[in-house]
């Protein structure tokens, strides 16, 4: 049987803030038609990577799938129902320890840029010195400045800049150490991995990838214990990124937000954050050309 205006009224991707019991937490959902009869989809929690939806019900009283456990606490599975109100949708979630938490949500913008983008003037982000212009999130501050390095001494709060941009061309250089693991939000949303990992067969989840979404052509790495470089280009939702001068993801466009983004607003400037919640990691020479 085909889909029913209703089953069809929820394709696209939603932007998420789910009410849970701390704080409210950004997801993302995307529900796309398989063959004529059949809904599927994915999710981005507010923790983890994305996941599939082998299957999304729908009918006229709302749409409603379940997910196995995976990054939250409990074995149990996360199972979302929703309704459709105009242009929003909005519902409960069941996380897998049982908790109910309510959620609402909007369309995701395409972000699609009708001219090329005019650049501005650089923008020093780090001045070598002190974490002016920065603060922390999400944890402890564990960051210092040391011979013009930025640096974690140990786990702890992620840094994130005060300033929020949209559309821009990125640098810095980083260094871990063995097993090191750390990230890059784009605009506090978008993960690009940065990972002491496997290098053998590229993934999404390593060194160069969007986290659980775009896979870089090849792992590109000067290994732990030397300085690396990233140069990346976010223009609308297309990223393309450059690892020591390897060009490995080219111009491709990030579906939504990534497990741990600071929100789903993704329409809006945002600030660069790095991750400092894993383990110590080092930055250095940020340096940020925005769009005007």
């Amino acid at each position: 049987m085909p889909l029913s205006d209703a089953q069809k009224a929820v394709i696209g991707r939603w932007d998420l803030m789910v009410q849970t019991p701390g704080a409210d937490q950004p997801a993302w959902l995307e529900i796309t038609q398989s063959g004529i009869q059949t809904l599927v989809g994915q999710f981005v929690g507010w923790h983890g990577s994305v996941r599939p939806i082998s299957r999304v019900d729908g009918d006229s009283s709302g749409l409603r799938f379940s997910i196995p456990p995976q990054f939250e606490r409990g074995t149990g599975d996360l199972t979302l129902e929703g309704q459709l109100q105009g242009d929003q949708l909005s519902g409960t979630i069941i996380t897998p320890d049982g908790t109910s938490v309510t959620w609402n949500s909007r369309r995701a913008p395409s972000l699609r840029r009708k001219v090329p983008p005019t650049w501005g003037e650089p923008i020093t982000l780090f001045n070598g010195i002190d974490i002016t212009g920065w603060h922390v999130l999400q944890g402890a501050s564990q960051w210092e400045v040391v011979d013009g390095i930025l640096r974690n001494v140990k786990p702890g709060g992620n840094i994130v800049t005060d300033q929020k941009f949209g559309d821009f061309q990125l640098h810095l250089e980083f260094r871990y150490a063995p097993h090191g693991n750390s990230g890059v939000y784009l605009r506090g949303r978008y993960e690009v991995q940065v990972l002491d990992g496997p290098t053998e067969e590229p993934d999404s989840h390593l060194q160069g990838g969007v986290y659980g979404f775009l896979i870089p052509s090849e792992i590109v790495t000067n290994g732990p214990g030397e300085w690396n470089t990233y140069d990346i280009t976010l223009v609308g939702r297309q990223v393309t990124i450059v690892v020591n001068g390897t060009t490995v993801i080219s111009q491709q466009a990030i579906p939504g937000i990534t497990g741990g983004a600071l929100d789903s607003d993704e329409g809006a400037p945002g600030p660069l954050m790095l991750q400092g919640d894993h383990t110590p990691i080092e930055y250095r020479n940020i340096v940020l050309i925005p769009a005007v």
